[in-house]
C-alpha cells in the first residue's frame, strides 16, 4: 500500500445516537431478525447515524425496504428528534403508498418512539417494531447501510450544516446506492433492478 500511495481509510469515532433514555412506550420486537420480505413495503426497517461536518455533526435517518434493500425515504437535518425521523417517513409514505399491515422495525430511539412518529404509523395502519435494547444486531440491515455510505460514498467539499450534505447525500443514495449498488440478497442486483424484476413477474403471473 505505501508503496502504491494508498492507505486505509479510518473508521471515523464512534458517537451514540439511539437516545433511548426515554418514557415513551417501547414497541416488541416483531422482526425478530427475519431480514426477508416477499414483496416490496412488507417490512420497512430505519436507523439514524451521525456524520461529521465542521464543529459538530449532522444527523441522517433511513427507511429501506426489506425486500429490495432501497432507500425508500430518508432526511437530513442539524438536530436528533422526531421532525428528522417523520420527515424520512413522509417521503417514504408519500412514493410508496404502502398497504396497511406494514411491519415498521427501528431501534428504540426518541425519535422513533415519539408519538407523532408513532401517531403517523397508525394512521396508515403499520405495525411498529423494536429492537431488543442495546442490541445493533436487531437491526443489521439498516447498520450495514450506514456501513456502505461510511466506505464508498465518495468525499465532497466539507460540511457545516445539513444544507450543505443534501445534494451529495441524494447523488449517493438515488443516484447511486438505489439506481446501481449490487447487493447479494437481491442476486447481485441494485435495488432499483430487484424491485423492476419483482414487478415483471407479478404481471407475467
Amino acid at each position: 500500500m505505501v508503496r502504491q500511495g494508498l492507505r486505509a481509510r479510518p473508521r471515523r469515532r464512534w458517537r451514540r445516537t439511539t437516545d433511548s433514555n426515554h418514557t415513551q412506550p417501547i414497541a416488541p420486537n416483531l422482526l425478530d431478525r427475519n431480514f426477508t420480505a416477499e414483496a416490496p413495503d412488507r417490512v420497512w426497517v430505519a436507523d439514524t447515524t451521525y456524520l461529521p461536518v465542521l464543529g459538530g455533526f449532522i444527523y441522517l435517518c433511513v427507511i429501506l425496504d426489506l425486500f429490495s434493500r432501497k432507500v425508500v425515504g430518508w432526511s437530513v437535518d442539524d438536530r436528533l428528534d422526531a421532525e428528522l425521523s417523520g420527515e424520512a417517513l413522509r417521503r417514504a409514505l408519500a412514493v410508496r403508498q404502502p398497504a396497511p399491515g406494514l411491519l415498521f422495525h427501528s431501534d428504540r430511539g426518541i425519535e422513533f418512539a415519539a408519538g407523532r412518529f408513532r401517531d403517523r404509523l397508525v394512521r396508515v395502519g403499520a405495525v411498529q417494531s423494536m429492537s431488543r435494547k442495546g442490541n445493533c444486531w436487531d437491526n443489521a440491515v439498516a447498520e450495514s447501510f450506514f456501513s456502505t455510505l461510511e466506505f464508498e460514498m465518495e468525499p465532497g467539499q466539507a460540511w457545516r450544516f445539513a444544507d450543505d450534505a443534501r445534494l451529495e447525500l441524494s447523488n449517493f443514495i438515488d443516484g447511486y446506492y438505489n439506481l446501481k449498488r449490487l447487493h447479494s440478497s437481491n442476486g447481485y442486483r441494485s435495488p432499483n433492478n430487484t424491485e423492476s424484476d419483482w414487478r415483471s413477474e407479478a404481471r407475467a403471473a
